[in-house]
């Protein structure tokens, strides 16, 4: 029997909440996704959780799963677009940290102790503030990285519905932040 053939007999037993086809299919591939992973990303901690991510889709998943050619196409697929994911976030966060340094180096602020952790723990609790759904799709617009698009998939929402509620709680957390300016600079250089 040829791989194809073993794993889509896997993958049919696997559909029907079979733990050991979950785990054979684990065993086959997870070393292979763990060194492509690790070529790119160049970290074993990063390869693991991108290892662990993706059959944690293939589980979730696995009723509704379309494999069109192979299942190690179909992980290799996975993997290669969350590796993207993973530098797209990467260069998205670097580029916020450039911005907050260069707020810092274009203000006078010897006067003000700035003390970023606080401010960012400010932050964070006016959005605990936001209600649940919207403070989600927050979270995983300027957290995350993640496009209006992705969130509305993963929501069953319109990207409109998802631009929104980005738009009332960017909103929200500015009223809620007062005037207090170095939160207001960190927030903004952070999340907008």
């Amino acid at each position: 029997m040829d791989n194809n053939s073993n794993d889509f007999r896997l993958i049919e037993q696997l559909r029907e909440d079979n733990l050991e086809a979950f785990d054979k299919l684990f065993a086959q591939y997870a070393r292979k996704l763990y060194g492509f992973a690790f070529r790119y990303l160049k970290s074993e901690a990063d390869a693991e959780e991108l290892v662990q991510d993706i059959f944690l889709k293939v589980w979730e998943n696995r009723k509704g799963m379309l494999i069109e050619t192979s299942f190690k196409s179909y992980l290799f697929k996975i993997a290669y677009n969350d590796i993207l994911k993973f530098f797209r976030k990467k260069a998205y966060h670097q580029r916020y940290v450039r911005e907050a340094l260069a707020i810092s180096d274009n203000h006078d602020l010897s006067s003000e102790r700035i003390d970023y952790a606080s401010a960012l723990e400010e932050v964070n609790r006016v959005i605990e503030l936001l209600p649940e759904r919207r403070r989600l799709i927050f979270k995983k617009s300027r957290q995350e990285g993640k496009s209006s698009k992705e969130i509305a998939e993963q929501m069953n929402l319109s990207p409109g519905t998802v631009d929104n509620n980005i738009s009332k709680a960017l909103r929200f957390i500015r009223d809620n932040l007062g005037n207090e300016s170095l939160a207001i600079a960190l927030y903004l250089s952070l999340f907008c």
